[in-house]
């Protein structure tokens, strides 16, 4: 039986209640076959933010680390919009990723990869998509970690109509 993008998560990860916006704006939009998450801050399991910056109080492990708390706040986005759609429909086209870091941090991918790995770890390599790592002076709240998304629902016609009407 296939299991669906919240059956998968869900087991994977456990339920993470999605964040509200903190401003005038959606936190996740469907268009078509297309769900954009705004960006998630790298929260932990408290709903506290993980703040730092790498480079100086934050090392290369914690600054993953808080990548992959920022990928499951866009997982409960995405199980928001599509949690009947089966697990295996769903693909990631694009990961933009925020790392609050000093001037002379230089392994935000690296940082990222901590997104991607969890991202591979519940939906699959076949999921991963594009991405972008970036090193900001700073995020809101004093977050260490923000990432945005933009995922896919492909697969046969029959089984996008039916994750869309249920």
């Amino acid at each position: 039986m296939t299991q669906t993008l919240e059956e998968i998560v869900a087991a994977r990860l456990g339920i993470m209640p999605p964040a509200g916006a903190a401003g005038l704006y959606r936190t996740a939009l469907r268009s078509g076959d297309q769900i954009w998450v705004s960006g998630q801050l790298s929260l932990a399991d408290d709903g506290t933010v993980l703040t730092g910056r790498c480079g100086a109080d934050l090392d290369l492990e914690t600054g993953r680390s808080a990548a992959r708390q920022a990928l499951r706040g866009v997982l409960s986005q995405l199980v928001k919009l599509a949690k009947s759609s089966p697990a295996a429909s769903v693909r990631c086209l694009k990961l933009g990723v925020f790392i609050a870091a000093t001037p002379d941090f230089t392994q935000q991918a690296q940082v990222a990869d901590g997104a991607s790995e969890l991202l591979a770890e519940v939906l699959g390599e076949t999921a991963l998509g594009t991405r972008a790592a970036v090193g900001v002076a700073s995020l809101p709240r004093g977050a260490a970690v923000e990432i945005e998304a933009v995922f896919e629902l492909v697969g046969p016609p029959v089984e996008r109509a039916r994750a869309i009407h249920a």
